[in-house]
């Protein structure tokens, strides 16, 4: 069935709920003002880009998922590091250029493009951005929520982005991703075939998922196609290098650091980068801002993509994950340059010169 969205508008075919416990901000009009400071010098990045791959490329705890068939083949000794700067400077370790499929990584992306399509409300409404404190794939946390996805990292939450995406058939839909996912990466990203057809098999899940979500009208396309463009974006050929590059546009404004192209708004980087912060890393995402502060988006093929604002992006890969699905080395080498790099959005030092004192 095809899209009848028009750019711009997202229909509703069933009456949406009012949101409740909105925090109220009432700053229309104010603008965002931005200081994010800087990387260290070009030798301090890559030094420490080599180091934490040297750190962590023997450690050989996790496994290799197994639940898409074609993903228990990958070769657990791969290892790569890479940091992308906003300037377009780019420090690279291990295996950066190795091709893998981005898998739930993409939802980050597809989740700007389509921001950046229809605004901030209209995507709030329909999406949602708090943290369901379940499995990625879990159908109790649409029931609980009365078919509201709760936000776009999850996999209801993604069908329903995924569904918004411009385009009034779903091979146009599925050239919007790719050509959308590609400017953010700097080059021309393809479909893994064999990925694509392995998790084709297998997302019976992801379908009943997609049907629950019309049954609540919160899709209006034909669930099996939302699902199969969904299946075609999560199985895109990146590499640790893309990765960073991708979340470096996001550091930056929005505007790839190496082509120059603006990808998405500004203010969709904040929106985006701020979902990622309370959700990126599913159930683990609280425990990640604890000890990484950074926002991030891991995926089970291996990948992690992390975002320090305005100053660039950690992109890694390393197949071994952790029960929650998260690349085990990758949380390692992104937890090491988090906090060599000065990284985490919630450090602070004090800064005696600028104390005034105070009066006895």
């Amino acid at each position: 069935m095809p899209c009848a969205q028009s750019r711009g508008t997202i229909p509703v075919v069933a009456p949406t709920r009012e949101r409740g416990g909105v925090v109220e901000t009432d700053v229309e009009g104010v603008e965002q003002a931005v200081s994010t400071g800087s990387l260290p010098g070009w030798e301090r990045v890559g030094e420490l880009v080599a180091t934490a791959h040297a750190r962590y490329r023997d450690h050989d705890g996790g496994a290799v998922a197994d639940y898409i068939p074609v993903l228990a083949g990958a070769d657990p000794r791969l290892f790569g590091v890479c940091v992308a700067e906003s300037g377009g400077r780019v420090h690279a370790a291990g295996d950066v250029d190795v091709e893998f499929s981005v898998q739930s990584v993409s939802k980050a992306f597809v989740y700007a493009l389509v921001c950046d399509a229809f605004g901030h409300e209209e995507v709030l409404e329909r999406v949602g951005v708090d943290n369901t404190g379940l499995a990625f794939n879990s159908v109790m946390a649409v029931e609980l929520h009365d078919g509201h996805p709760r936000n776009p990292m999850v996999n209801a939450g993604a069908l329903a982005t995924t569904a918004l995406v411009p385009g009034a058939t779903p091979a146009e839909q599925w050239e919007s991703v790719r050509t959308g996912l590609s400017r953010f990466a700097g080059r021309p990203l393809e479909l893994d075939e064999t990925v694509y057809r392995s998790e084709s098999a297998t997302n019976a899940r992801n379908k009943a998922i997609a049907r629950l979500l019309q049954s609540y009208g919160r899709i209006e396309n034909d669930p099996l196609d939302v699902v199969d463009v969904y299946t075609r974006q999560c199985a895109l050929r990146v590499s640790a290098r893309d990765l960073a590059v991708m979340g470096a546009t996001l550091a930056d404004g929005g505007v790839n650091p190496l082509t120059g192209e603006r990808v998405v708004s500004a203010q969709v980087c904040r929106d985006t980068l701020a979902v990622l912060a309370s959700t990126g890393l599913y159930e683990r995402s609280g425990e990640w801002l604890f000890e990484i502060g950074l926002p991030a988006k891991s995926g089970v093929a291996g990948g992690i993509v992390a975002v320090a604002p305005g100053k660039g992006a950690i992109g890694t890969f390393s197949p071994r994950l952790d029960p929650a699905g998260n690349s085990v080395r990758g949380q390692r080498a992104t937890a090491y340059l988090s906090r060599t790099l000065g990284l985490n959005l919630f450090a602070s030092s004090v800064h005696v010169p600028e104390r005034t004192e105070r009066p006895s």
